[in-house]
């Protein structure tokens, strides 16, 4: 009997350090609406600074291909500038120079310039 009482004392005495000695609660992560909540702010943050500024330059972009016209000043992406003196469905003339004319994709026209740009150049 007194071996007895000695193993429980014993085991009452070990009782606090196995509680100690236990692995505190691991944080639980994001639930599902955390995870939906999280999603979609990505693709909001996504479309504002990627695709909706790359979709109003490319309609501008667009918008200046079909408004060339003959006697524009143009500069294209080359940095080339010069007056249009022909316009084609996928091509234009421009005229860098007197009597010089380069053939030139509309696509590769970058700015339209105000008229009397290339005197002052």
């Amino acid at each position: 009997m007194k071996a007895m009482k000695t193993l429980i004392a014993g085991l009452m005495a070990l009782v606090p350090a196995l509680a100690m000695a236990q692995d505190p609660a691991a944080p639980q992560g994001m639930g599902a609406m955390g995870q939906i909540i999280f999603f979609a702010g990505f693709i909001l943050i996504f479309y504002f600074l990627i695709w909706r500024p790359q979709s109003k330059r490319a309609k501008e972009h667009k918008a200046l291909m079909s408004g060339l016209n003959k006697g524009d000043e143009v500069v294209t992406s080359g940095g080339v500038a010069g007056k249009i003196t022909k316009v084609t469905d996928d091509f234009i003339v421009v005229e860098v120079a007197d009597n010089v004319e380069i053939k030139v994709q509309k696509v590769a026209v970058a700015a339209a310039l105000p008229k009397g740009t290339l005197k002052d150049i």
